[in-house]
């Protein structure tokens, strides 16, 4: 479980202004919780504060249920699995990697997170499969495809956290919902989502709504759509003409 117990934090302690002011929430082992709001609502420092990329100005955070600050830090963010929007692909192959999550992964274990995270579907159609060349940073791959594959090289880690950064923005919804399936198969893995589309958190567990630094509101779907202004306008804007489209995928 995770906890953030009264938690601000400032960049600079000279800073005039808090980036988080008073979070408190409590999120369940095991549980899918979305994270939404607008640009600068510090929707990415809040979950960075898990694996301590920064610590908490005032207030505590709490990891199975002791302070971040008492573990091993590298422990700690070996258990922490974080996937970017835009991630970094390496020169070399496919199966190069992806073993950057787990050295020791058979070819079994490599596609087997390839299928969880949908990239098996773009990789049965390549010609040398797992042996194919990248290319310098992946630029022989769309947008798309490289997000699944930074998804399934984050899977091979086999953590206890596991954060999407708006990780799956350059893919379309359909994608999008297979890999949501797949997730949720990963029972023992707390899983938090960042994301610009309801259509990414609408299923998960609890949402919260950030605004400026503070959590503004924490509920599902149902009770947010029934009662919260600002989740009703977000819905309201991007399911407008019927359902979300999705965004393609970009070539690099």
């Amino acid at each position: 479980q995770i906890d953030f117990d009264h938690v601000s934090f400032k960049y600079n302690a000279k800073a005039e202004k808090n980036a988080l002011s008073d979070i408190t929430l409590h999120i369940p082992a095991g549980a899918t919780v979305g994270i939404i709001g607008g640009t600068g609502a510090a929707k990415t420092t809040l979950v960075q504060l898990i694996p301590r990329l920064y610590d908490a100005t005032e207030g505590t955070v709490r990891v199975g249920g002791r302070d971040v600050r008492g573990y091993d830090v590298n422990a700690l963010r070996d258990a922490v699995g974080i996937v970017l929007q835009k991630n970094l692909l390496f020169s070399g192959t496919i199966r190069d990697n992806l073993k950057w999550g787990d050295p020791d992964a058979t070819d079994d274990d490599l596609w087997a997170a390839c299928r969880a995270a949908r990239a098996d579907e773009f990789l049965s159609r390549m010609p040398d499969g797992l042996d194919t060349d990248l290319g310098q940073g992946g630029c022989n791959v769309s947008g798309g495809q490289k997000q699944r594959l930074c998804i399934a090289r984050t899977l091979l880690k086999h953590p206890k956290v596991l954060i999407f950064d708006d990780s799956t923005s350059a893919v379309d919804t359909a994608t999008e919902g297979k890999i949501r399936t797949a997730l949720a198969e990963l029972r023992d893995v707390t899983k938090l989502i960042i994301a610009q589309r309801i259509t990414s958190v609408m299923h998960t567990d609890q949402i919260v709504i950030l605004e400026d630094g503070r959590v503004h509101a924490v509920g599902t779907h149902e009770s947010l759509l029934a009662g919260d202004p600002i989740y009703q306008e977000i819905y309201a804007s991007q399911m407008k003409g019927g359902e979300d489209h999705g965004v393609p995928a970009t070539e690099c």
